[in-house]
């Protein structure tokens, strides 16, 4: 059952709204004005958010702003419900990224056809990426708005790497944004000695390179392969047309980007106050979680001043801690290899 969140003042119209709804096998929330509405659309969650325009507290633009600003609700569409129907207010609205706008007093059934295709349209594009080189393509088909994404989306080009080609180094110039078909790639920073930061590890389904893409600035780190790598290259044009014309796709990125950051604040916080035993171990975790086979034992296969620098720490001090896993039980050693016994407790050790 789909969810609807209703912002709306006017009490007998937000009633009404409410029993329309019910009535249609909708389960519904209701708000009586913008603030209230954006902290139930963040506790709710909905699949829809029908919001008034001129409401007391907060407006219903003031609603869009907030929205798309917060990872956690941008991607909910809005169809905005108001009496005026000057063109002004439209593009107001649409601008703002609201996917639909109507006018009170408003038909039944216009209100639920606008909702069902609205959710329909959503489910579409939640359903067409799904992590894989097809569900990308999927995603883009979906995502085009006009016959300019259809020129520009089409027929990406497919490179082909081998391990430990380097796809690109500090200081180039960004050119694509990068989509792993198979295969893992190192994302890496380099300090004025020489000495390499392991910043992220990547695997399929990953996307990479566009910070820079977006900043318009150089790459400020590198990027290897650890393996074999086929990844998809999407120019950057056709990434700025979608981001900055298809809410759809923009709402993918800030997730993504959100989902990210928070990834690299925390582990900013473990490798500047965790302890030795604790930064190895998430390191380890960090390879097997980047590793998509079906192994139940995981292995290992980089060097040891690959481990330290993601671990952030000395190659020296590295050995010594895998030579107390290895002894623990933990791991084992193969061939320089190290087999992963022990996932559970070396994940319970970092959280």
């Amino acid at each position: 059952m789909s969810k609807i969140l209703v912002i709306e003042d006017n009490t007998e119209v937000r009633e009404n709204l409410v029993e329309i709804l019910e009535l249609s096998n909708y389960e519904v929330v209701s708000a009586e004005n913008g603030k209230i509405g954006i902290e139930k659309a963040i506790e709710h969650v909905p699949d829809i958010i029908l919001c008034d325009v001129m409401m007391p507290v907060l407006d219903g633009y003031g609603v869009m702003k907030i929205l798309s600003k917060n990872p956690k609700i941008n991607h909910i569409p809005l169809i905005y419900l108001t009496a005026k129907a000057e063109k002004a207010d439209f593009r107001k609205g649409m601008s703002l990224g609201a996917e639909d706008y109507i006018t009170k007093p408003f038909d039944d059934v216009e209100l639920i056809e606008a909702i069902e295709t609205r959710l329909k349209k959503a489910e579409r594009i939640q359903n067409t990426f799904d992590d894989t080189d097809e569900g990308l393509q999927r995603f883009f088909s979906e995502a085009k708005a006009n016959e300019e994404f259809e020129k520009l989306s089409t027929d990406k080009e497919i490179r082909s790497f081998k391990s430990k080609d380097v796809i690109y180094e500090e200081g180039d110039a960004p050119r694509y944004l990068y989509f792993i078909i198979t295969g893992k790639v190192k994302l890496f920073q380099t300090n004025d000695y020489g000495k390499e930061l392991t910043t992220e590890l990547l695997s399929p389904g990953d996307f990479f390179g566009y910070f820079s893409l977006l900043h318009g600035n150089n790459y400020i780190n590198s990027a290897t392969c650890l393996s074999d790598c086929s990844l998809r290259l999407i120019p950057k044009e056709d990434f700025s047309l979608l981001l900055y014309n298809n809410r759809d796709f923009a709402a993918q990125f800030i997730k993504m980007l959100s989902n990210k950051t928070h990834d690299k604040e925390k582990k900013l916080i473990e490798m500047a106050y965790s302890s030795v035993r604790k930064k190895v171990a998430n390191a380890l975790v960090e390879y097997v979680d980047s590793d998509n086979s079906e192994l139940q034992i995981k292995s290992i296969n980089t060097s040891r001043e690959e481990l330290a620098a993601l671990a952030g720490t000395a190659k020296e001090t590295l050995i010594r801690t895998l030579s107390d896993f290895k002894s623990e039980g933990l791991i084992g050693i193969e061939n320089k290899n190290i087999l992963v016994l022990k996932y559970d407790e070396l994940k319970n050790m970092i959280q």
